[in-house]
């Protein structure tokens, strides 16, 4: 991930934006893990991936990487969703856990550089993670949105738009 921080500052030189296969995509991501899915007992369910999607594989890849590292990293039991739905705004795709949730108090500043919030404190975090992601997803002209239950889930979306536009925050 360091390699990639270093990078990112000046990843508009490295962009290659394609229509890409959503379902592909994210089949490519969820085999990196799938390992840690079997030795966890958690289960993973993909619906409703069947679009295209303008993005850059390799940086999405990386960001949504990142996304499903965290939601394993928090959920001991349970499982991981990762659907798409279309909206008026766009494509939003959400990967959904059954963790342990965010604190309301911190949710708003979770995508901020090296902010690390209660969970994070207790385990091996150090904050550049969504930072990162946020920042990705702007120069590849997606949002970031995320919402979450403490002790239920955590839902964090990533919104293709395809045309420029004042888009919510929140879900």
């Amino acid at each position: 991930m360091a390699l990639n921080y270093l990078r990112f500052e000046e990843m508009s030189n490295d962009l290659v934006l394609e229509r890409n296969s959503l379902e592909q995509l994210v089949r490519q991501v969820v085999k990196k893990y799938a390992a840690i899915f079997i030795y966890n007992h958690i289960s993973i369910q993909l619906e409703h991936l069947d679009y295209t999607v303008l993005t850059d594989e390799k940086w999405f890849c990386f960001v949504l990487e990142q996304i499903l590292s965290n939601a394993l990293k928090y959920t001991k039991q349970g499982s991981v969703k990762i659907s798409a739905e279309e909206s008026e705004n766009g494509l939003k795709v959400s990967v959904k856990d059954t963790g342990i949730g965010i604190r309301k108090e911190d949710l708003p500043r979770i995508f901020e550089k090296s902010f690390t919030g209660d969970n994070g404190r207790k385990s091996s975090s150090t904050g550049m993670g969504l930072y990162i992601c946020r920042r990705l997803c702007e120069e590849l002209g997606h949002k970031i949105l995320a919402e979450s239950e403490p002790g239920k889930y955590t839902r964090i979306g990533i919104l293709f738009r395809e045309r420029e536009a004042d888009v919510p925050v929140g879900f």
